[in-house]
C-alpha cells in the first residue's frame, strides 16, 4: 500500500476513536468493561481524545511523506512503537479482567495496526 493511503486510513481510525471518546465515553466504556461513574472518568476519556486526535493530525499532515526517506522509515518506526504499546498496555488490561468483553479488541486492533505499520516501515526501507 502507498503511503498515502496508509496514512490516510490511519489518520481515520484515529480521528473516529478520539471523537467517540470524547463525545461518547458514557457509551463506548461500558462496552469494554469500564464503568463513567463521575465526572472525573469522562473528563479522562476526553483527555485521552487529545493523544488519539494528535495521532490522527499526525498522520494525516504526513500522507505525503516520499516513499523510502529517511523521515517515512522514522515516522513508521514511531508510529509501530506507539501501536504496540497500545498493544502491551490493552493487553494488561485485559489479563487484569479491566477491560472485558469487547475490550479484547483492543489488543487485536493495536497488534493489527503494529503489524501494518512494521510492514509499511519494511516497504519504505
Amino acid at each position: 500500500m502507498n503511503n498515502k493511503t496508509f496514512l490516510t486510513i490511519h489518520s481515520v481510525i484515529y480521528a473516529a476513536f478520539a471523537f467517540v471518546l470524547f463525545f461518547l465515553p458514557a457509551q463506548l466504556w461500558p462496552m469494554y468493561g469500564v464503568e463513567i461513574n463521575d465526572q472525573y472518568a469522562y473528563f479522562l476519556s476526553q483527555h485521552n481524545s487529545i493523544f488519539l486526535g494528535g495521532i490522527a493530525i499526525i498522520t494525516y499532515l504526513f500522507r505525503d511523506i516520499e516513499t523510502n526517506s529517511v523521515m517515512a522509515k522514522k515516522l513508521f518506526m514511531g508510529l509501530g512503537l506507539t501501536n504496540m504499546l497500545g498493544f502491551i498496555i490493552t493487553l494488561y488490561a485485559c489479563l487484569n479482567h479491566i477491560f472485558v468483553g469487547f475490550g479484547w479488541s483492543d489488543p487485536a486492533f493495536f497488534a493489527v495496526l503494529s503489524a501494518l505499520n512494521f510492514w509499511q516501515f519494511k516497504h519504505n526501507s
